[in-house]
């Protein structure tokens, strides 16, 4: 992809509502970052698997996107509780999705926006993955195929900022997007 090929996708997250900053991140800082993500832990020492942000690591491009929240919301969920045997624990919800789970008997709360399937049980190897999420604003008509985005961990996220001297806002979150040329 040549230099205006690449920009193409850039403006056209550049243009989305509550982008901040968006900029495509150099080889040093994604080394660093992909080192800074493998210690990441969460609660409780449960694991963290950020599958989202190593598939976007294997494309051929990765953008960084800092939004306020005014930016949409995922299209699908970004964080899930597995068990060590592969099954589903728990999951994040949103408003537009919590509908389906208050009704229900089988579920419990663990904040307004995850919930938990206590029939599921684990035997200690439980780990949160972020999954890979899509990104339609970025397709084949654009010139972008193999689209992932992801949420890099918030350490790794301060990181890039002091990285490239941006400010470090609480009210700002980071949104990676990976994609390989057509």
């Amino acid at each position: 992809m040549g230099e205006e090929d690449i920009s193409k996708p850039l403006e056209i997250i550049r243009s989305m509502r509550g982008v901040v900053h968006a900029f495509y991140l150099d080889k040093e800082i994604l080394n660093r970052m992909k080192e800074e993500e493998a210690k990441v832990t969460a609660v409780s020492n449960i694991s963290v698997q950020n599958d989202g942000f190593n598939r976007a690591l294997e494309k051929d491009h990765v953008i960084a996107i800092v939004k306020d929240p005014r930016f949409r919301p995922p299209p699908e969920p970004t964080v899930i509780l597995v068990s060590d045997a592969g099954e589903v624990m728990g999951i994040e919800v949103f408003p537009i999705t919590a509908k389906k789970y208050l009704e229900r008997d089988d579920v419990v709360w663990l904040s307004d926006a995850f919930v938990l399937f206590p029939e599921i049980k684990g035997m200690g190897g439980e780990k949160f993955v972020m999954p890979p999420v899509s990104f339609p604003e970025l397709n084949s008509g654009n010139g972008c195929k193999d689209v992932v985005s992801c949420s890099p961990a918030p350490t790794c996220d301060l990181m890039m900022r002091k990285y490239y001297k941006l400010q470090d806002d609480p009210k700002l979150a980071s949104v990676l997007v990976g994609y390989n040329d057509i």
